[in-house]
């Protein structure tokens, strides 16, 4: 891991973390020896973050100097923690993780009081984690190729089980309580198609690119949705 991202993921574990952090869990959290942990603390502290704590002790954040304070009222912080709370509820592990810490990102910004009140949010989301089939595919992949508008290659099992193999371009995931969905432009059909993603059983880059043909695209697809829903894959 490159330095750069180990020094920001162990900041996105100071904000996260209950207090105060064990040199153990942190070094954990960022995949180094308790050695490197206490040498990447140093660093960071030289860099102006205030970290109370030491070895034996554990490790608190008391000021994040890498972000500007902000300040929100008591019912935008609830609706906050509530949204964020709720991407449990789509089985996305690596999606979850990311809300959370970019939460922990805002509290660390927040005044005291402010702080406290994200604590202590009195309004909780009860919802079961979506029962889903773990993709087989790598999701960070397919998210990129989202990010980057670049064309993937998808080998795929249909709704009746027939494998196929197509070249797409991924236009968005869809999320519901018991399934993700990619809405796509199919190559091979030549035109739109809605991919379970449980049913991919393989993905990897193709050799186009769609940009900046995506807007158009979506406003394409929606114009069609409103007439008729697309075939499933």
């Amino acid at each position: 891991m490159a330095r750069t991202d180990r020094l920001m993921r162990l900041m996105d574990a100071l904000r996260r973390l209950p207090k105060p952090v064990t040199a153990t869990r942190l070094a954990g959290e960022t995949g180094v020896s308790p050695r490197q942990l206490y040498r990447d603390i140093a660093t960071l502290r030289a860099g102006g973050a205030l970290i109370d704590g030491e070895a034996g002790l554990g490790y608190t954040l008391t000021e994040d100097s890498a972000l500007p304070p902000q300040s929100f009222s008591r019912l935008e912080i609830e609706a906050l923690m509530l949204a964020i709370s709720s991407l449990r509820s789509i089985g996305d592990s690596d999606l979850t993780r990311a809300g959370q810490e970019a939460m922990a990102r805002i509290v660390a910004t927040l005044p005291e009081s402010q702080g406290r009140h994200a604590m202590h949010a009195s309004m909780r989301l009860f919802r079961p984690v979506a029962d889903l089939p773990s993709p087989r595919v790598d999701m960070a992949l397919l998210r990129q190729a989202l990010w980057d508008e670049q064309s993937l290659i998808i080998d795929y099992l249909d709704l009746k089980d027939a494998a196929t193999t197509r070249e797409i371009w991924p236009l968005g995931l869809s999320y519901g309580d018991n399934h993700i969905m990619l809405v796509a432009h199919c190559l091979l059909r030549g035109d739109f198609r809605i991919f379970h993603v449980p049913r991919m059983l393989a993905l990897r880059r193709g050799g186009t690119s769609f940009r900046p043909r995506r807007v158009a695209l979506l406003r394409d697809y929606v114009a069609q949705m409103r007439a008729i829903p697309p075939p499933s894959g």
